[in-house]
């Protein structure tokens, strides 16, 4: 029979593996959603390479360093997702506004838009580090 040590062990790699699966499965079941195409025929992530593609040769080499910086708070797991999202909220703002280039505006507008209201702070931060007035975005931090 399982006594002792044993048992405890059996019951801690079962609940491991529950719990591993089971976040696991949440991640992909999100990925999942966000491939299963809308009302217009394509998905969430249909339309942001649609975005990043259609505004690649739009970008500066300065902001794609600021978009760097404004995602190396993401952990290095998550990093690439989070910087394809914000690329494609920026790609698409430049697309509705006929914009000839990327600028730091649209980086952090695209940012916050893209950006749930708790990653906000991080932006705060880095945009005071870089002594960027952040007046201009008061609206769109105070309306998530």
């Amino acid at each position: 029979m399982l006594t002792g040590w044993f048992l405890l062990f059996i019951l801690f790699w079962v609940v491991f593996l529950l719990i591993t699966m089971s976040i696991g499965g949440f991640f992909m079941f999100r990925k999942f959603l966000k491939r299963l195409p809308k009302a217009d025929g394509k998905s969430e992530l249909d339309w942001q390479e649609y975005y990043i593609e259609q505004t690649r040769h739009l970008w500066g080499d300065e902001e794609k360093a600021l978009l760097e910086d404004l995602v190396k708070p993401v952990p290095e797991l998550f990093r690439d997702v989070a910087r394809q999202k914000i690329a494609g909220k920026i790609g698409e703002l430049a697309l509705q506004e006929n914009a000839s280039c990327i600028t730091k505006d649209l980086v952090i507008r695209g940012y916050i838009i893209a950006t749930p209201k708790r990653d906000h702070k991080f932006l705060v931060k880095a945009l005071k580090e870089k002594q960027i007035n952040l007046a201009p975005y008061e609206h769109l931090l105070q309306s998530k």
